[in-house]
């Protein structure tokens, strides 16, 4: 396939970026879109350009890390799909292709596609955690789960970090993102001392990593690639509201 490639460059948070076009000739429909990614960067760099920066690690729609937004839609065309896993045959011979990275005030652009989420980090630093004896392990049949909980705590658990959530919400806001990690937590035995103040804690991490408010517009799980469900925000709102009749 020949395709061009519509990418934005920003050498810096502080520099003015726009998009830049690429064209590629023999690109294979096999390839994933990271590897055409891949390709640009070496004619790019056999040229003695500057490559496009772009975040990566596994490959493998696990990791999170590879964070853009394709033709308007983050992570591309195809649903419950990662763009490392996003393939070539998803698009037609010819087609113009826009790449750009997530667009939200709590995630900056640090260069071309790489973004900093950092804000992420600080949600999970507030209450991501249960409190445990320490020694040694316990045995694993020593707390019983039901499985419903088992199953709504691992259903929440998929969610990666990817960020594709907020770069899809009409307002920047990240609560699908909480909501998953509050209600993993929440459905589980382990979870309950924290429960409460978990949920107000990372909320008010959130707030203030300046994420918007969620107005259930809903594209933030049409997006997800683990196909997280809006109901895991509506188990934050539940503890919330217990949060705040306990007065924590």
């Amino acid at each position: 396939m020949k395709l061009t490639l519509r990418i934005w460059r920003q050498s810096d948070r502080e520099a003015r970026g726009k998009m830049v076009s690429y064209k590629l000739d023999d690109v294979s429909a096999d390839m994933s879109f990271l590897e055409v990614l891949d390709v640009l960067n070496e004619q790019l760099t056999t040229a003695g350009e500057e490559p496009v920066a772009f975040d990566h690690d596994c490959r493998e729609g696990i990791c999170g890390a590879c964070g853009m937004v394709i033709n308007g839609v983050a992570h591309g065309p195809q649903k419950l799909t990662t763009a490392c896993q996003l393939h070539m045959r998803h698009f037609k011979d010819g087609d113009t292709i826009d790449v750009e990275p997530w667009r939200a005030r709590a995630f900056p652009v640090v260069k071309d596609l790489v973004v900093d989420r950092g804000a992420f980090d600080k949600i999970i630093q507030a209450g991501g955690y249960i409190s445990a004896p320490t020694g040694s392990a316990p045995d694993a049949h020593a707390t019983p789960v039901p499985k419903p909980a088992a199953d709504a705590a691992f259903e929440a658990a998929a969610c990666i970090g990817c960020g594709a959530c907020v770069a899809a919400c009409p307002n920047g806001s990240a609560m699908l993102f909480t909501a998953a990690k509050v209600a993993h937590l929440g459905a589980l035995p382990q979870g309950q001392p924290e429960r409460a103040s978990r949920a107000a804690a990372m909320l008010h991490a959130h707030d203030e990593a300046d994420f918007g408010g969620c107005t259930n517009a809903g594209e933030c799980t049409a997006v997800c690639p683990k196909g997280i469900p809006l109901t895991v925000i509506g188990s934050l709102n539940h503890d919330i509201l217990g949060s705040t009749i306990r007065g924590r």
